[in-house]
């Protein structure tokens, strides 16, 4: 404790300091909530950014900082709306940086908490789906024309299919763990779809889509509803840099959609539920039909299945490689996880014209 109250107090947050302790659920940062003694004072979110993992934390705070405060104006333009509960807030520290590195080599960072919020990690109606595609459409909208260069690439190759098969390729030759023998059918299953998974990749490599700001990480609980469940914020902007709408439009229909939890040992359950793909694209579409172009929009339906596609076969990497990257629980869960990735790409693929006249019709 005494420890956080002495980095704390390398940032300008108001107030006094009362207490912190771990929150949230998150595996990759150390996440405290900072609570002040004062009533009419602002709590605080105070996270450790795992430098492991973001090898470049002053060009990830660059991008952070730059799209909230793009965000943030905007925001204070519209009637009606409260930017210290819409958008991350910033708290520069004492000598007017975006982060605290400490003795240790440690990078930090402080933010505004956002009061009254309400987090999910699974979809269960229509309307929060509605609420999910809305935030991150208007994320998407919000930040069509941020000013300046390119963000920074934070985790590079993130998205990039062409690499994770030759990755996948590379670690089947190698089979460090004996393994690649005992999975053909999962070897069938990657290889037979490959250059079809290709499709975005190429469609940018052809000028025909552009880069845009995405966020990367469109899981459902990285959208904060407020009491009513309506959408308040889009947080978690670590992995927020160039990218095609399809990565974002893609991951989120992947856990948006998915009947059953993302490693489901019982195949049978696991699906994708039609009415909430609709409600998400339908959310979704309000706010990005005006930026998207045709090519665009017409490959939505495709990034739906690109996305179980691109982590299951992240997961059944793994699995080959000896389980390096993903922490697992027991022996097999990665190959687990891929072949539950597999299954929702198959009812994906089962679903993909009434998928694609969903899209026609909202576009």
């Amino acid at each position: 404790m005494s420890n956080l109250e002495h980095i704390c107090k390398q940032f300008k947050f108001q107030g006094t300091f009362a207490s912190a302790f771990p929150y949230g659920s998150g595996h990759i940062n150390d996440t405290y909530k900072v609570e002040t003694v004062e009533n009419d004072k602002f709590d605080y979110i105070l996270q450790r950014v795992n430098h492991n993992v973001f090898k470049d934390v002053p060009g990830l705070m660059e991008n952070v900082v730059r799209v909230t405060s793009h965000i943030r104006k905007k925001m204070e333009e519209i009637e009606g709306s409260n930017p210290d509960r819409e958008v991350l807030t910033v708290i520069p520290t004492m000598d007017g940086s975006s982060y605290h590195k400490d003795e240790d080599g440690n990078f930090w960072r402080m933010y505004i908490f956002i009061w009254d919020n309400r987090s999910y990690d699974l979809v269960d109606s229509t309307e929060k789906a509605f609420e999910g595609g809305s935030m991150f459409g208007k994320f998407q909208a919000l930040l069509a024309d941020l000013p300046g260069k390119p963000l920074n690439e934070t985790i590079p190759n993130f998205h990039n299919i062409e690499w994770r098969l030759d990755t996948f390729e590379e670690t089947l030759h190698r089979d460090p763990v004996g393994r690649a023998s005992q999975i053909p059918d999962e070897i069938k299953f990657v290889r037979d779809r490959a250059e079809e998974m290709k499709t975005i990749l190429k469609l940018g490599q052809k000028g025909l889509i552009p880069q845009r700001i995405t966020h990367n990480d469109t899981k459902f609980n990285n959208v904060l509803l407020d009491q009513n469940d309506k959408g308040l914020c889009v947080i978690d902007l670590d992995t927020v840099m160039p990218g095609y709408v399809h990565y974002d439009f893609g991951d989120s229909i992947r856990t948006s959609t998915n009947t059953a939890a993302e490693d489901e040992a019982d195949l049978s359950k696991v699906e994708m539920d039609i009415k909430l793909f609709e409600a998400y694209a339908k959310g979704f579409l309000e706010y990005t039909r005006d930026t998207l172009n045709e090519v665009e929009i017409d490959h939505l339906a495709f990034a739906g299945k690109l996305f179980p596609f691109i982590i299951g076969l992240r997961f059944i990497t793994d699995h080959v490689d000896g389980d390096n990257y993903f922490k697992i629980h027991h022996e097999g869960h990665n190959l687990q996880r891929a072949r539950a990735q597999f299954k929702l790409l198959q009812s994906m693929e089962r679903q993909f014209e009434e998928m694609k006249a969903i899209i026609e019709r909202l576009k």
